[in-house]
């Protein structure tokens, strides 16, 4: 049985399609491929169960939709999984469609392989995709690797992939489908349940790896890869974000300390990876922290490597900050969100506004490379709230205090507490999925759609002020430093572009 884990291109004049591992969906002009673990896991756990696995990722092999077509076609899996979220869920609908339309014709009706779709969007309305496309199922919850591989199984020992009314199949937890044209579900994905020190090393080489090691502008040093140590935020209560929804707090996992080494060493020894970030919604603190930065150094891995991670402000002392330094820690990826504390609060972020500054000082003055969040466009803010979290990303860049920043704008994902609270305050301008893709904002807001997009400008200009700029010149050391910084530069005119109005 063959199965194809796959991101059909998405051609858009917008630009480059962002899809995979992203919690926040953008359109890029210049992209940045990210290493989607979870999936990764599922095409190795796949195979090593028996399973012949196809790793097809259009989007980040560059190819024309039609050409993707063509090749998937040859291919002829039994099982297309597709993640998808919220601005392209439509768009996958077409493409859905039009697999199960183009394989009835090459096979005269002979062959049809079974599509799943999986992702925070279906997570939070699995019937909606099954009204409105051909999908065959729904996969419920985060844990794509341990669903699948049980969706597959089941399907295989039903010895095909249709589900008729006289079949029995054992499907996992978690799965919508229909069955003598209802839909039925095998009920909530117990994903808590799955024990992530099971899972095997990822197949690098099957999930074609290198495809993601160079285009990615959190990486200094190539080649780089993505890791995972949890699943995914031990905080998990932010309203906006989408991966709530695959992840409640409650169910935050992580691998053991020694199992997570053991990989990385795979990485660094065998692979040769230079850089490693951790794409936990938030790096695992405490304990957990220390051992593993000392296991790291003691390992020798720091000599190797680079890593960087996701963290909370306020979550580490000045010793923990200085502890990730000595392991070779980099970059450090950090949510502020807006400047506004009545916005931290209504956001359940959890966080004082004068914890910010200290976390990121703190941060610069360990060693590390402070990476920060914001957004703009709340129905509730300001052009005044707005312009606070601009003058302070200056206030940052002009200290020294951080060194990258990302700027978006607030985004409603379904499943989320901020889209219900949208619904119920009559907020939503639409619902017209293709249009949740950072290209506008979608609710009522103080804030005009121009000034938005205009915000979010203001925000990457922020580091284009001179003491910032003549530091960085003066940081220079060898040529590593030069083409990081000329490709940040890149990537910093390339986004004046993405949020054009």
């Amino acid at each position: 049985m063959k199965i194809s884990i796959s991101y059909p291109p998405l051609e858009s004049e917008k630009g480059i399609a962002l899809l995979s591992q992203n919690r926040q969906f953008q359109w890029f002009k210049d992209p940045t491929y990210i290493y989607p673990v979870v999936p990764a896991y599922a095409a190795t756990l796949l195979s090593k169960s028996g399973f012949d696995v196809f790793w097809d990722d259009g989007i980040a092999e560059g190819l024309l939709y039609n050409d993707w077509l063509d090749r998937i076609i040859k291919e002829k899996p039994n099982v297309i999984a597709i993640e998808t979220k919220t601005p392209v869920v439509k768009r996958h609908w077409k493409i859905i469609n039009d697999i199960k339309e183009n394989f009835k014709k090459t096979y005269d009706g002979k062959f049809e392989p079974a599509v799943v779709l999986m992702g925070d969007h279906v997570t939070a309305l699995p019937e909606e995709s099954l009204l409105n496309s051909d999908a065959d199922f729904i996969m419920t919850g985060g844990d794509y690797d341990f669903s699948l591989l049980g969706l597959c199984k089941s399907l295989d020992n039903a010895n095909k992939p249709e589900l008729s009314s006289n079949q029995k199949v054992n499907l996992p937890k978690g799965i919508y489908y229909r069955l003598n044209n209802e839909i039925k579900n095998t009920g909530k994905a117990n994903i808590e349940e799955n024990d992530l020190n099971l899972l095997p090393f990822i197949d690098r080489n099957l999930t074609n790896w290198k495809l993601y090691a160079y285009k990615n502008g959190n990486f200094k040093f190539t080649p780089g890869t993505y890791m995972m140590t949890g699943r995914d935020c031990w905080w998990g209560k932010c309203k906006f974000c989408s991966w709530t929804t695959l992840y409640p707090a409650k169910t935050f996992r992580t691998l053991s300390v020694k199992r997570y080494l053991d990989e990385i060493g795979y990485l660094i020894n065998d692979l040769k990876i230079k850089e490693i970030f951790d794409d936990s919604g938030c790096f695992p603190k405490g304990k957990w922290l220390k051992e593993f930065a000392l296991g790291y150094i003691e390992r020798g891995y720091n000599k190797k490597a680079v890593m960087g991670c996701n963290m909370r402000v306020g979550a580490l002392n000045n010793e923990e900050w200085n502890l990730l330094k000595k392991a070779n820690f980099r970059f450090v990826l950090i949510g502020l969100e807006s400047m506004t504390q009545s916005t931290l609060d209504r956001l359940d972020k959890g966080i004082k506004i004068e914890q910010i500054e200290e976390t990121v000082k703190s941060a610069k003055k360990a060693g590390l490379q402070p990476h920060i969040t914001t957004m703009v466009g709340y129905p509730w803010e300001t052009k005044d709230d707005a312009v606070k979290t601009i003058e302070f990303a200056k206030y940052l860049f002009k200290k020294g205090y951080i060194d990258t920043l990302q700027a978006t704008i607030v985004v409603p994902y379904p499943g989320t507490p901020m889209f219900e609270e949208a619904k119920k305050n009559d907020w939503l301008l639409t619902e017209d999925w293709d249009r949740y893709d950072m290209k506008e904002s979608v609710w009522k807001s103080p804030i005009s759609n121009d000034d938005v997009l205009k915000f979010t400008q203001s925000l990457y200009t922020s580091a284009l002020n001179p003491a910032f700029v003549i530091r960085k010149v003066f940081s220079i050391r060898n040529i590593s430093d030069i083409k990081f910084l000329f490709k940040a530069g890149k990537k910093l005119m390339a986004h004046f572009t993405d949020f054009k109005g």
